[in-house]
Formats: C-alpha cells, structure tokens, sequence
C-alpha cells in the first residue's frame, strides 16, 4: 500500500485507500476495519495526505515532514483528548510550526493519523516526480532537411523558366533563319516589277 493513495474522507474517522473513482465519488477502504464501500463527493470531501500542508511561522510545509519528526522523536505520543499534551509534544518536535494556526483538532488528527500509518506499516513519503525523458537532437534534423524543399511560388516559376530557357533559344534559331530565307522573294518580286515597266514604254512608242 502506498501513501500516496491514503486519503482523509470528511465526516468519517480515520483514513482509507483509494480504491477506484468514479465521476460522483470514489470506491474507498478504510485502514481500521478493512471494510470497502463508496463514498459520494456530493456528500463528502477527499483530501490525499500527500497533498496536506502544515502553516509554520515560515513557509509552509508538506505533513510528511511533521510525519517524519515524529518518527525521529523518543518521547511517547500524547493523548489526543489533551490539547495542552498535544501542543507540548508538537513544539518540542517540530518548533517551527504556527500554533496560532494549527488547532488542537488539527494536531490531533495528525496524531489518530500517524498511529494509523504505523499499524499498516505504510512508508510515509511523498511520490518522487517522474523523470522526463529528452530527446535526441538528431531527431529535428529530419525534419529540416524535408521542409527544406517547400519553395515559395516564385521560387518554383523562377526554376521553372530557368528550366524552359534552353528550349526556347534552340527552337528559336530556325526560325530565325526561315525569315532570313524569306526574305529574298521580296527583292525577286521587286525585279519582276522592274523588267514589266519597260514593256509598256515599248507599246507606247510602237502606237506612236
């Protein structure tokens, strides 16, 4: 049993394992009676131990680190019904704490819980953060290298002229040199023209 699934139930005694939850509750067992049974959160509040702070006259800290000090401490727990007990106990452990702010209720509780812990041999810690696995820097590398060949439009018309360039100076050669070949039925029309104007001054001078 782990003490990170320990939870306190408001308005039941003791403390209990998390079983299951469920959208309107959670399937709970109590660490007294063993019993299994499901508790609404309409009706009750759930509150894990590992989540639970205690005010001190600095920063605030987890109960784990009051649990703790009470392990380390020779002297015998008090009896909850004492409240002036209970504050004796508690400022020779843990000094630090806010008796202004912390209850006698509350160090009670605190007491009913730890004797609950102990009896079911759970090891009070909090849960270590899971370790985040990086990735390689290698792997990004692919992806430049694909996006690398998405162009802008302009890129890809400019490639596209450089491309149909060649083309259209080799095809344009011949037809250059078609005109060029054309071009002499001109001068051949214009000497036909030439040699026809002698024959009608010769008509008019055989009329004559």
């Amino acid at each position: 049993m782990e003490y990170n699934r320990i939870i306190a139930v408001t308005g039941l005694p003791g403390l209990f394992e998390l079983v299951s939850s469920k959208n309107d509750g959670a399937i709970v067992r109590s660490l007294d009676d063993r019993s299994t049974k499901f508790v609404s959160s309409r009706i009750h509040n759930f509150s894990h131990l590992e989540s639970i702070e205690i005010y001190t006259v600095r920063d605030n800290v987890n109960l784990v680190e009051v649990f703790n000090a009470m392990e380390k401490s020779a002297d015998k727990l008090p009896d909850g019904k004492d409240a002036a007990a209970l504050k004796a106990f508690f400022k020779k452990i843990y000094p630090d704490m806010d008796f202004e702010r912390v209850y006698a209720s509350d160090m009670k509780k605190m007491i009913k819980w730890f004797e609950v812990l102990k009896k079911n041999e759970i090891e009070i810690k909090l849960t270590e953060p899971a370790e985040e696995v990086e990735e390689p820097a290698e792997v990004a590398e692919p992806v430049e290298e694909a996006a690398a060949p998405a162009k802008t439009k302009s890129a890809k018309a400019s490639a596209a002229k450089a491309e149909a360039a060649p083309a259209e100076t080799e095809e344009a050669k011949p037809v250059k040199a078609a005109k060029k070949k054309a071009a002499p039925k001109k001068e051949a029309a214009t000497e036909e023209a030439t040699e026809e104007k002698p024959k009608k001054t010769a008509r008019k001078k055989k009329e004559e």
